[in-house]
C-alpha cells in the first residue's frame, strides 16, 4: 500500500474504514472536532449516528456488536463526554461485548493543567476496559486503533477505549495501514489440551445425572451447532444463564431452562443433585450459583472457557479446559459415546409440571382483571417474527422476558446481564437494528428503566429506525418493590412513580404509539405493534401493580432454596 501524507484526524477515519467499520455511534464536541470534521468528507463511505447522549451512544455500540458479533465503535469528546462512557464501559466489560470507544482530549500542552474539559479519562477507564490508551502523536494513530480492534475481538471481547489529543488529531503523518496478527505478550488464542479432553469425556462418558450449563461464550464463539451437537450426541439436559439464552432453541427437548435468581425451578434445584456439570461459556456469576458454600458440592465440575482467570475464581472444577469453545467442543464431540439420560431428564419435567401449576399458569393464563407481564409474553409469541430479536432493559420485566420469550434463532438475546444497567435497551436496540436490518428488535422495557434514556427516541426519529417498544408500566421500580415487599416489610421506600404520558411523548417523536389498560385490547394491539416492520411502535401496557418474580433465589440462600411463591 502506498504510504501518503494525511492529518491524524483523516487517519483515524481511514483506519476505521480499514477496519470495515460501517456505523459509528457518537456526540461531537471541542476536543474531537478534527476528526469530525474528517469524516464529513466519508459520509458515503461509514454512518455516524448521532445519539442525544454519550452513555446512548455506547449502549448503541454494544448493540451493534453483539446483534452482529462485529465491534460497535463510538466517538465522544473529552472531560463529561468521556466520563459518560464509562457506565457502558463497564457493562461491556463484565458482558464481553467487543467495543472501541474513540475520545477526543484536550492538547497534550494542557494536560494535567485542569484545562476546559480536561478529565484523566485513561486512569478513570482502565478498571472497565480490557485496553486503553491515550495518543499524543498522529503517528500512533493507525496502529493504537488497530491493536484495539485486535484486542477487543479475539480472546475473551471488551471495551476498548482510544485517548487522542487535538493536537495529535490536527498534526501531519504518513498513513500505512497492515493488518495485524499478533500483539507481544498478548495471547487470545490459548491451545486445547488434548489431554483435558480425554479426561473430560471420561467423566462425561460414565455420568449419570450429567447436566450442561451453557453462557455467552457459546454465542461469541459462534459455537451453536458444535453445543447441538454435543448435547443430542451425550442426551445430556442443558442450561442456559441470561446471556447465554439464544444459544439453543427454547423448544429443544433437552433444554430444561434458565439458570439463576429468577431461572427455572427445575435446573435450579437439580445443579445440586448432578454428578457432573459441564460449564462451557459461563462464569460462575452468584446470580447462578446463590451461596457457593453450598453450589454443587456433589458434582465433578468440567469448565470450559477462553479466560483463564475465570477458571476456579468463583467455583473450583475438577477439569478446566481453557480455549475457544468451539475448538473444545469439536474436539470433546469426538470422544464422548452416544447416550441417552431419559430418566434423569424427567426429573426436571416433573419440576417444570411443578412451576407452570403454581408459577406460568397464573402469569401466563391469570384470572385477575389486571394484565401480567407474562401474558404480553405469551402474545408477543405468537405475533413476533421468528428471527426477532429480543433486547431487554433491567428489572422484572428483563425476567419475565427472558422466562417466556420463545428463542429460535442465533444471538437473538441482548441485555445488560452482569451489570444491570438501566436504561440500556432503547440505544442498544437502535444498534442492534442497524446491525441487523432485516431483523425484527423488540424493546422490552419497563417505566423506570425507559426513562433513563428516553431522549434516544430522538436517534430512532432522525435515523428512522424501525424498533418495537413494549413499555410494561406497573408505576414502579419493580424489582426494588419486590424485594421491599419480600424483605424490607413492605416499606415502599421511594419506589413508586408518577410517570408522565409516555404515548405523547413517542407522538412528539413521530413515534406510532397506544396505551393498552384492558385485556380485551390486548391480543389485538400486540398483533398491530408488531406488525409493520418499517415504522417503528411504542405500545404502554398497564400491567398489575404489585407483581412479583417467581421463581426466586433469595440472597444468600443455595439454588435449592429457590421458592416458587411468597
Amino acid at each position: 500500500m502506498e504510504k501518503k501524507i494525511f492529518s491524524g484526524s483523516e487517519i483515524v477515519i481511514k483506519t476505521l474504514l480499514n477496519e470495515y467499520v460501517k456505523y459509528i455511534f457518537g456526540y461531537p464536541g471541542g476536543a474531537i472536532m478534527p476528526i469530525y470534521d474528517s469524516l464529513y468528507d466519508y459520509s458515503d463511505s461509514i454512518s455516524h449516528i448521532l445519539m442525544r447522549h454519550e452513555q446512548g451512544a455506547i449502549h448503541a455500540a454494544q448493540g451493534y456488536a453483539r446483534s452482529t458479533g462485529k465491534v460497535g465503535v463510538c466517538f465522544t469528546t473529552s472531560g463529561p463526554g468521556a466520563t459518560n462512557l464509562i457506565t457502558g464501559l463497564a457493562d461491556a466489560l463484565i458482558d464481553s461485548t467487543p467495543i472501541v470507544c474513540i475520545t477526543g482530549q484536550v492538547s497534550s500542552d494542557l494536560l494535567g493543567t485542569d484545562a476546559f474539559q480536561e478529565t484523566n479519562i485513561i486512569d478513570i477507564s482502565l478498571p472497565v476496559t480490557k485496553w486503553n490508551t491515550q495518543v499524543i502523536y498522529a503517528k500512533d494513530i493507525c496502529k493504537s486503533i488497530q491493536k484495539g480492534f485486535f484486542i477487543a475481538k479475539n480472546g475473551r471481547p471488551g471495551p476498548i477505549l482510544i485517548d487522542i489529543t487535538k493536537d495529535a488529531q490536527l498534526q501531519k503523518s504518513i498513513f500505512y495501514f497492515k493488518c495485524i496478527n499478533k500483539i507481544k505478550n498478548f495471547n487470545p488464542f490459548p491451545i486445547v489440551e488434548n489431554n483435558k479432553i480425554k479426561e473430560a469425556a471420561s467423566i462425561i462418558n460414565k455420568s449419570k445425572k450429567p447436566l450442561a450449563l451453557v453462557g455467552q461464550g457459546v454465542i461469541l464463539a459462534n459455537a451453536e451447532k458444535e453445543l447441538k451437537e454435543f448435547l443430542e450426541k451425550t442426551g445430556i439436559p442443558v442450561a442456559c444463564t441470561l446471556l447465554g439464552l439464544g444459544s439453543l432453541s427454547s423448544n429443544h427437548n433437552l433444554y430444561v431452562g434458565m439458570l439463576g435468581m429468577h431461572g427455572n425451578y427445575g435446573p435450579n434445584i437439580l445443579t445440586n443433585k448432578s454428578d457432573v456439570i459441564i460449564a462451557i461459556g459461563m462464569r460462575f456469576d452468584d446470580r447462578v450459583t446463590g451461596n457457593i458454600n453450598k453450589y454443587a458440592k456433589q458434582a465433578k465440575i468440567i469448565h470450559l472457557d477462553i479466560d483463564n482467570s475465570e477458571i476456579n475464581k468463583n467455583i473450583l472444577c475438577h477439569v478446566p479446559i481453557l480455549g475457544n469453545c468451539k475448538i473444545s467442543l469439536k474436539k470433546l464431540n469426538k470422544l464422548v459415546i452416544k447416550s441417552s439420560h431419559k430418566k434423569w431428564l424427567k426429573n426436571f419435567l416433573s419440576l417444570k409440571d411443578k412451576e407452570k401449576n403454581v408459577v406460568m399458569k397464573k402469569d401466563l393464563n391469570p384470572k385477575n382483571k389486571k394484565i401480567t407481564m407474562g401474558e404480553v409474553l405469551k402474545w408477543i409469541n405468537l405475533y413476533k417474527k421468528k428471527n426477532a430479536i429480543l433486547v431487554t432493559d433491567v428489572g422484572q420485566h428483563q425476567m419475565i422476558a427472558s422466562r417466556y420469550f420463545n428463542f429460535s434463532c442465533k444471538k437473538s438475546q441482548i441485555t445488560s446481564g452482569g451489570l444491570g444497567t438501566m436504561g440500556f435497551a432503547l440505544p442498544a436496540s437502535i444498534g442492534a437494528k442497524l446491525g441487523a436490518k432485516n431483523r425484527q428488535v423488540l424493546c422490552i422495557v419497563g417505566d423506570g428503566g425507559i426513562q433513563m434514556t428516553i431522549q434516544e427516541m430522538g436517534t430512532i426519529l432522525q435515523n428512522n429506525v424501525s424498533i418495537k417498544i413494549i413499555l410494561l408500566n406497573n408505576n414502579f421500580l419493580g424489582m426494588v418493590r419486590q424485594w421491599q415487599q419480600l424483605f424490607f416489610k413492605k416499606r415502599y421506600s421511594f419506589t413508586k412513580l408518577q410517570n408522565p404520558d409516555f404515548v405523547k411523548i413517542a407522538n412528539a417523536y413521530n413515534i406510532a404509539a397506544k396505551k393498552v389498560y384492558k385485556r380485551e385490547n390486548l391480543q389485538k394491539s400486540i398483533k398491530t405493534a408488531l406488525s409493520n416492520d418499517k415504522k417503528s411502535f411504542l405500545l404502554e401496557i398497564i400491567v398489575e401493580t404489585e407483581e412479583n418474580v417467581f421463581p426466586m433465589i433469595p440472597s444468600g440462600s443455595s439454588v435449592e432454596e429457590i421458592r416458587l411463591k411468597l
